[in-house]
């Protein structure tokens, strides 16, 4: 019964230039591939390898619509490797054992293969485990991309094999490279006014391929007049924030607050959020650069401050604007006129560059777990000191890997909260150091 008309119906042919416009722009080398110089450049790690003719296994980090997928395809043309891509999400073991006898038949043929593979982080651990054994021996060439931060999703194993290079997120002058380009395909000009133009532009928040999404909407309607910035918003249902003609008065502006929330000047903050929700800028954007400016210049100077931010976001969730905007107001007054402290910001900054030259270390073996009996025969949890057990609740051990003098990451100042913190951080090693006198 399918077929029962099969006869009658002409042959389908896909209409030409059926591709989006993002693929259909995809760059065609690796110099035509837009905001990532720092890596395809001929000083980057891409274009050094390129240079050399030699690629090692890659995991390639960044937001969407950066070039990742791109940049892999563009890598296999220039090392002359064999190319096969997957995705994480679609594809499971029976996938990848397939790949790689193929890649194992290829290889004895003298054709090397990189496998590219989207969403890597999508993998679970042992599906992870099981790309080793074929990078270690050159069976393929991997190149992993992922938006989410390899050192939280990646076994160490992996990691350690492959090479994480970061992707940004596209600029400005990138994203309108991508329009100027897209226009040149087309052979026709955006229906935008050059405020509308950088509207678009900033909306895309560093994410070409939504960008050029955006912009085949555009192409595909006839408009009588270009578009400025509210008739744009109207049309793509989406909220154009309206910018400086100089292109730079969002990221002008959006500094201002920040530095305003820093200084303690509550109005003058009010004042440049204001400027930005007036002019149509997106809230959730706004709520992010708050919640950064509590956790980066706040801290634990007061606690609450983080808590307001995510409260704020919650609220603006429930009411919508303009009500919902209110919230947005109390957080960033909070901020304003609360204690300041960057010790956590400057303590996350010690403990990472610490922890990238001494990653490798093992922590002391007394308060390593020791769930099994070989376990606890090594030495796993000897000697451990339960704190509840302790005078005071508190030991004094010493919990820093055997190879590591103990280091001071947070430093809490004397204001708001933290001048509390700092006095119990400075009774807790008077009692390290009175027991470590006594010899417990």
């Amino acid at each position: 019964m399918a077929d029962l008309f099969e006869a009658d119906l002409p042959e389908a042919v896909p209409p030409a230039n059926s591709a989006p416009l993002a693929d259909r722009l995809r760059p065609a080398a690796l110099d035509e591939v837009v905001g990532q110089d720092h890596l395809t450049g001929p000083d980057g790690a891409i274009g050094r390898m390129v240079a050399a003719g030699k690629l090692s296994s890659l995991i390639l980090w960044g937001p969407p619509g950066t070039g990742k997928t791109s940049i892999a395809r563009l890598l296999a043309d220039a090392v002359g490797l064999r190319f096969v891509a997957l995705s994480a999400v679609f594809s499971g073991v029976a996938d990848l054992k397939r790949i790689f006898a193929e890649a194992k038949t290829a290889a004895r043929a003298g054709q090397r293969t990189l496998l590219f593979v989207d969403e890597i982080h999508r993998f679970n651990r042992s599906q992870q485990d099981g790309f080793l054994p074929f990078v270690e021996d050159g069976t393929v060439t991997l190149v992993g991309a992922t938006t989410e931060n390899p050192s939280f999703e990646l076994n160490a194993a992996l990691l350690s094999r492959c090479q994480v290079l970061i992707l940004h997120r596209l600029d400005h002058q990138a994203l309108c490279k991508l329009l100027s380009r897209a226009e040149e395909l087309l052979d026709r000009k955006l229906p935008l006014t050059r405020e509308a133009r950088d509207a678009l532009v900033a909306s895309a928040d560093g994410d070409g391929r939504f960008l050029l999404n955006q912009a085949e909407t555009l192409f595909d309607v006839a408009v009588p007049d270009d578009l400025d910035p509210a008739a744009l918003a109207a049309f793509l249902q989406r909220r154009m924030a309206v910018y400086d003609k100089d292109r730079e008065g969002h990221y002008n502006l959006i500094s201002a607050l920040h530095k305003s929330i820093r200084g303690s000047d509550p109005q003058a903050a009010l004042y440049y959020l204001a400027r930005m929700l007036t002019a149509g800028e997106e809230p959730l954007f706004l709520l992010r650069r708050l919640t950064r400016a509590a956790v980066e210049d706040i801290g634990l100077a007061d606690p609450q401050a983080l808590v307001q931010c995510l409260a704020a976001k919650d609220a603006y969730d429930f009411l919508g604007s303009p009500e919902g905007e209110l919230a947005l107001v109390q957080a960033c007054l909070y901020l304003a006129v609360a204690p300041k402290s960057n010790a956590v910001y400057k303590a996350q900054k010690a403990a990472w560059r610490s922890a990238k030259e001494t990653g490798s270390l093992l922590p002391p073996a007394h308060i390593l777990n020791a769930p099994t009996r070989l376990m606890k025969d090594i030495g796993y949890g000897r000697g451990y000191a339960y704190d509840h057990d302790q005078e005071s609740g508190f030991s004094g051990q010493d919990y820093w890997p055997d190879e590591l003098t103990p280091q001071t990451f947070y430093e809490p100042v004397e204001r708001g909260f933290e001048a509390k913190v700092r006095e119990r951080l400075r009774f807790w090693q008077e009692m390290r150091e009175t027991r470590s006198a006594n010899g417990s």
